[in-house]
Order: structure tokens, then sequence, then C-alpha cells
């Protein structure tokens, strides 16, 4: 499915399918989707009916469970993803028992995610509606192709379709008939070694410079936020940067609570910075990370020795989400000493548009995921739309044009 394309046809409601092995909970979903004016078209009790339903309904989108008999929703998830591809939204029943299965979930193929809804009728039961109906169409608008594609833009070089934002704030396509040629790491690395790389040629593989060649400042801080399709590209872009880069990093991913926590654990796993859950007063140092929790925001303050320290906050949600990344974005402008970077990437809204356009106009640098690699190309797009993009970068190349924006201003 492309991320241009219309669920349910041309100005049609959206289509799922609803798995879950509970009839009570089926139903309760189905009532809650229904309300909400998706189109539930088919269920399934366990994960081999699940693959069957997907087959012959077509949906655009479909709930999935994590427990279930025969077979379960992982298992799902990789038989669907295999057989007859669509977009896949879990239901984890409780954040902190099931965080690491949903992970597993979405490296198997999993789009997104969200806290399976409490059985008993509440008065917060709109809320839920309104998340979950939420939740559902975005899955739906999913470009399942997109991760296909950026994995194979790790392994390509001059691919990027990097832009650069010219002085007007118009995007001028590196490689284009402008006239303005790509360039990679390859490219660097070469120029530094006194060798020179034809234009017309491109290299089979892109060859990062060595970390030996490049100097960087003292301290750089460097913002990253996402929403649907972001965990994996998030855990891509970090584990992509050296602990040399001496930087701080935020990373703002809109994630239910009890999740989080998890997520800050994963990315410590797979990168070679000190990666935890943020926490309210601490002082964030060079070679760590810190992700916002969820369910609140994440704001830099300084001390009187202009130390960054982090403040938490349970203040109202900003389009609709908490933690929200214009208000990372906006807090950083406005505490954060020396050079600065924010990243945009994949999900559905405009959040961190505001933050990207304040980074810019405070002379800090800004980088866009591309629209080929993006899960949904919303946010980057309406980022690259307001003009305060300076490059646009695929999936495998966002840490590169970070580290090169750093490096320059060492």
């Amino acid at each position: 499915m492309s991320a241009a394309s219309e669920p349910g046809g041309a100005g049609g409601a959206t289509r799922a399918v609803v798995v879950d092995d509970s009839r009570f909970m089926r139903t309760l979903i189905r009532n809650l989707l229904e309300d909400g004016g998706i189109d539930v078209i088919g269920e399934a009790g366990d994960g081999s009916e699940a693959v069957e339903t997907v087959r012959e309904c077509d949906p655009d989108v479909v709930t999935m469970d994590i427990e279930m008999p025969t077979m379960n929703g992982l298992e799902a998830v990789e038989a669907i993803m295999r057989d007859h591809p669509t977009p896949v939204l879990m239901l984890s029943a409780h954040a902190e028992e099931d965080a690491e299965v949903t992970f597993e979930a979405l490296d198997r193929g999993a789009v997104d995610f969200i806290t399976k809804p409490g059985g008993e009728v509440t008065s917060s039961m709109p809320s839920v509606k309104g998340e979950l109906v939420e939740k559902v169409e975005s899955a739906a608008l999913v470009d399942l192709s997109a991760d296909a594609r950026a994995t194979a833009s790790d392994r390509a070089s001059g691919s990027t379709g990097a832009r650069s934002r010219s002085a007007g704030g118009a995007q001028t396509e590196r490689g284009s008939s402008t006239g303005i040629r790509q360039t990679s790491d390859a490219d660097e690395s070469a120029s530094a070694s006194g060798t020179t790389t034809p234009a017309d040629s491109t290299p089979a593989a892109s060859t990062p410079a060595p970390e030996a060649t490049r100097q960087y400042p003292d301290v750089g801080t460097l913002i990253v936020g996402a929403s649907t399709g972001g965990p994996n590209v998030v855990e891509r872009v970090i584990s992509d940067l050296p602990k040399a880069a001496n930087l701080r990093v935020l990373v703002v991913q809109h994630m239910p609570e009890g999740f989080t926590e998890r997520f800050a654990a994963r990315l410590d796993e797979r990168s070679a910075y000190d990666v935890t859950e943020a926490e309210s007063g601490e002082r964030i140092k060079p070679g760590e990370a810190r992700v916002a929790p969820g369910g609140k925001h994440l704001l830099t303050t300084s001390d009187r020795n202009r130390r960054l320290k982090l403040e938490l906050t349970e203040t109202e949600q900003i389009h609709g989400v908490r933690p929200a990344i214009d208000l990372t974005m906006a807090s950083a402008v406005e505490t954060v000493a020396g050079p600065l970077c924010g990243i945009l990437l994949t999900g559905m809204g405009r959040d961190g548009v505001d933050g990207m356009r304040r980074i810019a106009r405070g002379g800090g640098h800004t980088i866009a995921q591309d629209e080929s690699t993006s899960a949904i190309f919303g946010m980057p797009r309406r980022a690259i739309e307001a003009g305060c993009v300076d490059v646009v970068a695929s999936a495998g190349d966002v840490a590169t044009s970070a580290l090169r924006f750093f490096a320059e201003e060492e």
C-alpha cells in the first residue's frame, strides 16, 4: 500500500479485521471502531484464522492481539507480512508485561501498537475510542514498502535524495537538474585522502569517513522526533552515532506509557550511547541519550553554569500527543548552548514542524526523513513544505547527515 493511497478506496471508510481470542473483546473493539467510522469487515479468534481472514478480506489494517492459541500474534504478523502484506496494529493488554513482545512484533513487521482497551465501561471510553480509531486510521496509511527501501538505502551510495534549504526556503534536490552534486561520506573520505570520484560514477557502497578523521565540538545536542513507524528508524539513527561525536541526544517518540522505558533499554543495548528514560531534574552529558517518557512532555532547562537539565511535565497534550516533539525542540532552542540539530522522522500529523522551524530560525540544523523510506510521510512533509528543513535524507543516511553538521561546527 502506498502512503498516498486511500484506505477503502476513493472516499471510502478504512476497512479493518479484528483479531482477538476473546469474543467479548472482539465485540468491544468492533463497536469502538464502527462508532468511529471504521468498517470492520472481518474477525478472527486466533493467528491462523487471522492469516486466512486477511487473505480473504484484503483489509486496509488489522488489529492484532498478542497472546492467542494455535498461532500467537507474533507468528501471525510474520505470516501476514509474508503471505499478504497488510498494516498490523498490535493491541497490548499490559504495557509493562508486554513491552518486550510488542517491540518484537514491530521487528517482525507490525507498524504500530496501542494499549488494549479495558473491558469495563468507564468515563474514559470516549478518549479510548478516539485514540484507537486514530491509531487504526494512521496504521492503514503506512507504506509497507518503506522499510524495504530504507534497508536498500543503507547499501546504496548516492541514493539519499538529500535536499538543501536555499536562502529563500526552496527545496533543491541534490543530483537533480539544478546541477548540485549529490555527496556522501564516501565522497568526503575520498576528498580528504586526495582522491576523487568521477561525477558520473556511483560507488558500490557508502563508506563513512573514519572517526579518526572527524573532529567534533566538545558537546553538541541532537533532538530526534518520530511517530508512527518511528521506533525502528530511531534505533537505526541512534545506533549509527559514535560516542566520539560528543552528543547529548533527546528522543521524543510518540508512545504510550509503560513502553518508553523498554524502548530506551533497546536503544541502550544497540548503540554506543548511554540511553535511559528521562527523569525530571537530571543533567544530561555528552555520550548520553534520554527518551521522553510516555504521557509526559520533555523540556530542557539550564542551571547557572549553563549545564543542560531535563524537566518532565504533564501539561495538556499538544497536537493530541504527550510527549510532544514541538515542546522539546522549542525549549532546546531557548536553553541549549552550542550546535543544535533537530531530526524529524516518519509520522502522521504536524508535531515537530514548529520545533524544526524554531531550530532553523535559531541557527541550528534540521533534517527530515525522506518520503521513500518513511512509513508515513506526514510530519516530515509538512516540515519540508514549511521551508525549515536543511537536509532530507533516507533513514540510513539521517545519522550521517547529522554527524556531518556537527563535524563542520567544530
